[in-house]
């Protein structure tokens, strides 16, 4: 019991690490900035936008300061993958929808501002921070503790009239998500665009691997079909605005946090390979970068 309660009590000092990265790396601001009209500076063919599941925080490279951006992200590997040396990443840990059009974590400027109109790719990874995807985290693995074969997370996150409140955040969501794609289309209006969806967290069998990952065995299969719901509606919201969607859950399934190290592409609570507690690792953006050029390539 000692062993198994010192393993819970060091994924959750690492989880804390997670959710400040994801929650709290964006810097408060105020009302949108105004648009910077497209084309007025040279822009890179190849525009990379989005949080930290796009930028690869704790992964070797990290060449973005203080948005934690990896040297082998997705967007990296695919500009390589393209031949495309026109580039620019402006990913950002901690991005919400509102950081398209905001300075965010200190010196990183408005997202949208590296559009124009010599962009013909734009690549958008964004979504779960705008429903706490660090606080849900944090808050799942904390409750565990208390009742690890149940579905406490699952329970806390149930209104008083039995909705789902996860389920209601990712329907908020959607207006936001569109906002940034329509956005996209008036920066880049002659750019190819893809909405990526987010990669395989928790297995998708609904188990779960309580205490080497703090979350209980009834939220294991609630957090892995909110994070389906995440996707389906990103995959409606592109629909809606005529952009590619990349699938990156389906071709990560079975190398979620629980599998053995070796075949793990998404770290759990206590990364054994470098990068963020519950975010791909190389493998990872090396998956998602293949599920990407599928769909943009040519």
């Amino acid at each position: 019991m000692r062993e198994r309660g010192a393993r819970y009590g060091k994924a959750l000092a690492a989880l804390g690490a997670a959710s400040a990265l994801t929650a709290g790396a964006a810097v408060a601001a105020g009302p949108a900035a105004a648009a910077t009209p497209a084309g007025q500076t040279e822009s890179a063919r190849y525009v990379a936008l989005g949080d930290s599941y796009t930028s690869g925080p704790g992964i070797p490279e990290q060449t973005g300061g203080d948005c934690a951006r990896s040297s082998v992200n997705y967007p990296s590997l695919t500009a390589a993958k393209l031949g495309q040396k026109s580039f620019k990443d402006v990913s950002c840990s901690g991005a919400t929808t509102n950081d398209m059009w905001n300075t965010q974590a200190g010196s990183a400027g408005p997202q949208l501002d590296a559009l124009g109109k010599q962009t013909r790719l734009v690549t958008v990874g964004i979504g779960g921070n705008d429903i706490g995807f660090g606080t849900i985290i944090g808050s799942c693995a904390v409750l565990s503790a208390g009742d690890p074969t149940g579905a406490p997370c699952k329970k806390q996150y149930t209104a008083a009239d039995g909705s789902d409140v996860l389920a209601q955040r990712i329907n908020d969501a959607a207006p936001k998500i569109a906002k940034v794609l329509k956005a996209v289309h008036e920066r880049a209006p002659y750019a190819k665009v893809a909405l990526v969806g987010y990669p395989s967290i928790m297995p998708d069998n609904g188990t779960s691997c309580f205490p080497s990952v703090p979350i209980a065995a009834g939220d294991a299969p609630y957090l892995r079909d909110t994070e389906k719901r995440l996707n389906t509606m990103l995959q409606q919201q592109a629909r809606a605005a005529h952009v590619r969607y990349v699938d990156t859950y389906g071709p990560t399934v079975g190398h979620d946090v629980c599998t053995p190290a070796a075949d793990r592409w998404v770290e759990g609570a206590q990364p054994e390979s470098p990068a963020a507690p519950f975010h791909p690792n190389a493998k990872g953006e090396a998956a998602m970068a293949g599920a990407v050029y599928g769909v943009v390539r040519g």
